[in-house]
């Protein structure tokens, strides 16, 4: 779907994070007519030249205006949805220090790695509308204004929290992320992500390996495991989860992304902090409110924390 430029002059959007996810969207967006704005802590310019190689094999540059939040002194009052694609970790603290410069009506989708930082910043937004989402598409940066794309996957959005986004804007979106869906309610697409995620990252980071490797027998039991506690602590957390399910997606993902490294064995094998907190982490302190024992992703979380402030430490 391509919506005409008098569809989308209304539709003045915001990335918050120029990632390898956050600057895919910027091209797709402007793929629709949709010139948006990237957010980032540091920028020299106001300008960027940002290029993109589609799955096509396709490659395209695009000038994408900057704001840097850190000397951000003008409000935002013309943004009306803003994207985040900061990692899990920098959301909450991120987007608090945005919100006074947004305009009320300015809606906020949350497009990160694992879940938490909407509860942290359900009390903060007094106005805003929510919107969670989670995107399996894949793009590896080349360079910091270069992004290859390498995978479509798919893209689920829906309401959490105030206002709905607006019906131009969810057609917007849908047409902008390619096998995309609007889910309401979306908190148990976002814990079925999680669980993909959970039985893939930490094991892939620890044992240093590909994703396909997962699919030896060695860790069957493991990965097993790690899924029957997040049934349960969903089902505590009122999310019904099917196991098989669950295992099946696992290990459909597993296959279908078999020479990929995930994001967590990226970051520490570049020796950057991970979102294990908001992965694995999140699981335990529901766990933990419910007085639910998960043992086994319990082993795994402290496994990776050491192996992570080792580095961070050094």
């Amino acid at each position: 779907m391509h919506l005409s430029p008098e569809q989308t002059t209304a539709n003045n959007i915001a990335i918050l994070g120029a990632g390898a996810i956050g600057q895919l969207i910027f091209h797709q967006l402007a793929d629709q007519g949709v010139a948006a704005k990237l957010l980032v802590r540091r920028s020299e310019n106001t300008e960027k030249k940002l290029t993109i190689t589609t799955l096509d094999g396709q490659t395209s540059i695009r000038t994408a205006q900057m704001i840097c939040v850190d000397k951000l002194v003008q409000p935002l009052s013309d943004i009306n949805l803003l994207i985040v694609c900061t990692k899990a970790y920098q959301v909450v603290d991120a987007v608090s220090a945005l919100l006074p410069k947004l305009a009320d009506d300015c809606h906020i989708l949350l497009l990160h790695n694992g879940l938490g930082p909407h509860i942290a910043l359900s009390s903060q937004l007094k106005h805003h509308g929510l919107t969670l989402g989670t995107t399996s598409q894949g793009a590896l940066k080349n360079t910091p204004w270069h992004v290859t794309q390498t995978g479509a996957g798919i893209s689920q959005l829906g309401p959490f929290q105030g206002p709905v986004l607006a019906p131009d804007l969810q057609a917007l979106l849908r047409g902008t992320l390619p096998n995309s869906q609007w889910c309401d309610p979306i908190l148990p697409m976002l814990w079925e992500k999680l669980a993909v995620n959970i039985a893939i990252n930490p094991l892939s980071a620890i044992h240093h390996c590909r994703n396909g490797q997962l699919a030896e027998p060695q860790y069957k039991s493991t990965i097993d495991a790690l899924l029957k506690e997040v049934v349960t602590v969903a089902q505590a957390d009122g999310i019904a989860l099917d196991k098989s399910a669950l295992s099946d997606r696992v290990f459909n993902v597993i296959a279908l992304t078999q020479t990929n490294y995930s994001s967590m064995h990226q970051d520490v094998h570049h020796q950057r902090k991970t979102e294990i907190d908001a992965i694995t982490g999140y699981l335990l302190t529901r766990a933990e409110s419910h007085g639910i024992t998960a043992a086994t992703n319990q082993a795994l979380y402290e496994q990776l924390k050491q192996l992570e402030q080792k580095y961070l430490d050094a």
